[in-house]
């Protein structure tokens, strides 16, 4: 055995596994050359313990797919076939799966024809992989051959996930006749459609305008005894909101809450994307988003997004800095760094000066620039050691964490500054001190 073997399987076998395992996740966030990250990976795999850690394969391979390195995904799964748990078929499955979301259907198709030859058995299991890769990338065209085909040729009987991965190709590629049709050829091979078949065609049929066939799927869902959940009940607000019928979303979201169901974030989230369609549903808006906090249903970046749109355009900076606000706190980040800047320009309009120094203090302005645009006096040029801020009750910046030397270096050039929370406080106060100063 190897002496690299022998450490790994040392590390993973006794107390200092978590100490493995943190190298092994420190590797993956800071090391930049990706070849090197291949290769250990390939080292830790060598023990037997890594190789049961699911999540590692997937990490690794999700940072290689993002930066499209097919050739190095290949390579590592690829070296997975030497070991012997190549014949256990939930481990083949794994490699098919990763195969399959990295958009590389060929090699998991490839591998499913080698199962024989590496001495795995194929069932129900690897036939979902496969018609799962097709649907991970995007080969939706070929489900429906599989389904007709493979079961025949290689003795395998589908069960309701191969109807449900069907299912959801079909609706993908628009086929929605035809993936409805599925649910009687499910009854007639003594199959149940359960509620994620049925939560795949309700979000499919109100998703593309076809309410009415929504509607049907309800009463097929109590004639077959499945119980709707929040993704049900969600389908059907999105398409109640599609169809601008705002107020019958409205009530039929009380419904729901009625039945003692809790909403989620997509549930107000669509309820929002539809009162922005009308400006006279911002006092609806501001109503949700309160009992959405009230319910501590965390909002995601979409949410903000739509919201602090709606706010900008109605004029209500007040309620567009109280979402900043909420955005900073929750860690969000917005694509739209323009939103903020709108926000920022809209409160400072009306003479709210400590309420825009609460938004930017709690986030980050892009550049200085931008602060010159805020406050109509010209920074850029301004060194830094002109900006003078001394914190209460001390005698030199000590307090803030930073020397004078670090709040320099925490300065970029080109006339950018890093977000900073120490270094943004330090400037933003300064900054507001002189708009305050002009704006009397």
């Amino acid at each position: 055995m190897s002496s690299i073997s022998l450490l790994l399987r040392r590390a993973f076998s006794t107390s200092a596994a978590p100490s493995a395992v943190a190298n092994y996740n420190n590797i993956m966030r800071h090391e930049a050359d990706l070849k090197k990250v291949v290769e250990t990976f390939k080292k830790y795999t060598q023990d037997s313990n890594f190789r049961k850690r699911a999540s590692f394969y997937e990490h690794t391979v999700r940072r290689l797919s993002n930066t499209k390195n097919f050739t190095l995904i290949e390579e590592i799964l690829e070296d997975q076939k030497k070991y012997k748990d190549i014949t256990d078929e939930g481990f083949t499955v794994r490699l098919i799966t990763l195969y399959g979301k990295s958009g590389m259907f060929d090699h998991a198709h490839k591998l499913f024809d080698e199962m024989p030859e590496l001495n795995c058995e194929r069932t129900v299991l690897s036939f979902n992989a496969l018609l799962g890769a097709c649907v991970s990338s995007k080969n939706f065209d070929k489900v429906d051959g599989f389904l007709r085909e493979l079961p025949v040729k290689l003795s395998i009987k589908p069960n309701v996930v191969s109807y449900n991965t069907v299912i959801k190709a079909l609706c993908e590629m628009g086929s929605f006749d035809s993936a409805f049709s599925l649910l009687d050829k499910m009854e007639k091979e003594g199959l149940k459609p359960d509620l994620i078949s049925f939560n795949i065609l309700l979000n499919a049929f109100y998703k593309n305008s076809r309410f009415s066939d929504g509607e049907r799927l309800w009463a097929m869902m109590e004639i077959h005894n499945v119980v709707p959940d929040i993704i049900s009940y969600n389908s059907k607000v999105y398409g109640l909101i599609l169809e601008s019928r705002i107020q019958e979303a409205v009530d039929f979201v009380q419904e729901i809450t009625s039945k003692g169901l809790k909403l989620d974030v997509y549930t107000y989230t669509i309820l929002f994307r539809g009162f922005c369609s009308d400006g006279k549903y911002l006092g609806e808006a501001k109503r949700w988003f309160d009992e959405m906090m009230k319910t501590k249903c965390p909002p995601n970046h979409l949410t903000f997004a739509i919201l602090l749109r709606y706010a900008c355009k109605n004029n209500d900076f007040h309620f567009g800095s109280r979402l900043c606000r909420a955005l900073f706190y929750r860690r969000c980040r917005l694509n739209e760094v323009g939103l903020l800047q709108k926000v920022v320009d809209g409160v400072v309009k009306q003479k709210n000066i400590r309420e825009a120094e609460e938004v930017l203090v709690q986030g980050s302005v892009p550049n200085v620039k931008s602060l010159s645009v805020i406050t109509g006096i010209k920074v850029q040029d301004r060194p830094f050691e002109d900006i003078q801020f001394k914190p209460k009750g001390s005698k030199n910046s000590s307090r803030t964490g930073f020397s004078q030397k670090n709040q320099r270096q925490t300065c970029l050039s080109g006339n950018q500054f890093v977000s900073s929370a120490s270094c943004m406080q330090i400037l933003l106060r300064s900054m507001f001190k002189l708009l305050a100063d002009l704006s009397v």
